[in-house]
This record gives structure tokens, C-alpha cells and sequence, in this order.
């Protein structure tokens, strides 16, 4: 019943590319409903580093075509319905390309995404002319499993740019270290020399002080050997009248 409305149909495939983006990328990557600088709003918008820059993917589902092709009961009825799912999608492709590839403010290129992985096999398989025709408009047409694959691969970029970012920083913080280890290097090279100075200067103190206490000691020397004298002097009357 939901297939069977062309509006109910453009909302299923908008709702199942939102849950395939919303279960691969962070918020901050996509934007839904996205309103693009030449006033087109476009189903689903990433915003990714250049390169490749911003990236619109739009949602359609030419279901009326591929129905035709499946109840098709001759070749003639095939014909009609293969040429009309043809032109269905070719016209798809060029709307997008018109709205949603805009030099300076996207990528180059855009992506459109069947929501029916029979409808994008049978567009591989039997229809290689429509499929090459959107490649020369940049036009990827994705389905849900390729889609899901690309999401993936968007996200690696995502990932090494950050890491190139964050290298980046890193290797900021690297030549600021090494400036403060230079810094650091002079100042206990100064602190050293300072150290060198205070060892001299110490050194030449202790000469000093060690000639002090020498003056000292001689000064004493002498002091006791006076003392002595004196005390010799003393005692000799004393020892004569005691012989005598």
C-alpha cells in the first residue's frame, strides 16, 4: 500500500536513508532537509572536508517502471517498460546534477539512492547505457547495501582527517616542547655556571678560613709556650734553696 503512492514512496526511501546515514555517521556529518545556497533543499546533506567536500545524496524510487518491466508480457511490453524506467531515472539524474552539485559549494558530484536494491540490480544488469549517462553527470546511483558501503568509506575519511588534524596538533605541541627543553637546557646551564661560581667562592673561603684557624693556632703556640717560661722561671729559686 505504501509502494503503491508515488508521495508515500518518496517518503519511505527519505525515511530509510536517514536510518542508513543516522546508524553509520555522527550527527555532526549530516544534515536532513538541508538547505543548499541556491535555495533547492536536498533529502540528506554530508559535510565532509575538502576534498571532496560537502556531498548531497537525494532519495528517489521510480517504482512504476520496473512494475511495468515485471508484468511485461511480451518484448514489445518490455521495451516500453525498460524505456520508460529509463527515462524515469535519467530524469532523476539530471535534477539532481542541476540542484545539487553547485561549483564552489559541493562536491562535484551527487548521489542518488534507490531505495530497492531489485530496482538497482536490474538497472545493472540490463541497463548500462542510463548507469553510464549518470556517471558522466556525476551522478552516483547507490542502493541501499552500497549506499551503506560508501557511508563506510566516508567515514574512514572522516577518521584520517581527524587523525591528520590531530597530528597536526600534535606535532605543535611537539616544537613548543622542544622549545621550553631548549629554554630549560639554558637556564640550568646558567644555574650550573652560578653553581661553578658558588663552588669557587666557597673554595676560596675556605682557604681563608683555614689560614685564620692557622694564625690562630700559632698565636696559641705561642701564648703556652710564654705561659711555660713564666712557669719554669717560678719554679728554679724554688729547686736551688731546697738543693742548698
Amino acid at each position: 500500500d505504501i509502494l503503491s503512492n508515488k508521495q508515500k514512496r518518496g517518503v519511505f526511501g527519505e525515511i530509510q536513508l536517514q536510518d542508513l546515514v543516522q546508524n553509520v555517521l555522527p550527527p555532526s556529518i549530516y544534515e536532513f532537509q538541508a538547505n543548499l545556497p541556491n535555495g533547492k533543499r536536498v533529502d540528506c546533506l554530508l559535510k565532509l572536508p575538502n576534498p571532496p567536500g560537502t556531498i548531497c545524496i537525494d532519495a528517489k524510487f521510480p517504482l512504476e517502471g520496473y512494475e511495468a518491466l515485471l508484468q511485461a508480457q511480451t518484448p514489445e511490453e518490455q521495451a516500453r517498460a525498460g524505456k520508460q524506467m529509463s527515462a524515469d531515472i535519467l530524469r532523476h539524474v539530471s535534477d539532481i546534477a542541476e540542484k545539487y552539485i553547485i561549483p564552489g559549494e559541493t562536491s562535484d558530484s551527487a548521489l542518488l539512492f534507490l531505495p530497492s536494491e531489485s530496482v538497482y540490480a536490474e538497472l545493472h544488469a540490463n541497463y548500462q547505457d542510463v548507469v553510464a549517462k549518470s556517471f558522466r553527470q556525476k551522478v552516483w546511483i547507490v542502493s541501499p547495501t552500497t549506499l551503506m558501503a560508501t557511508l563506510n568509506t566516508v567515514r574512514a575519511i572522516l577518521k584520517d582527517a581527524e587523525m591528520r588534524e590531530q597530528a597536526g596538533i600534535i606535532q605543535k605541541e611537539v616544537v613548543k616542547l622542544a622549545d621550553d627543553v631548549g629554554r630549560l637546557d639554558k637556564r640550568v646551564e646558567n644555574l650550573q655556571r652560578h653553581f661553578d661560581l658558588s663552588t669557587k667562592d666557597i673554595h676560596e673561603i675556605r682557604v681563608s678560613t683555614n689560614k685564620i684557624v692557622g694564625h690562630a693556632d700559632r698565636i696559641e703556640s705561642v701564648q703556652l709556650e710564654d705561659e711555660m717560661e713564666e712557669i719554669l722561671e717560678i719554679r728554679k729559686p724554688e729547686k736551688r734553696k731546697i738543693v742548698g
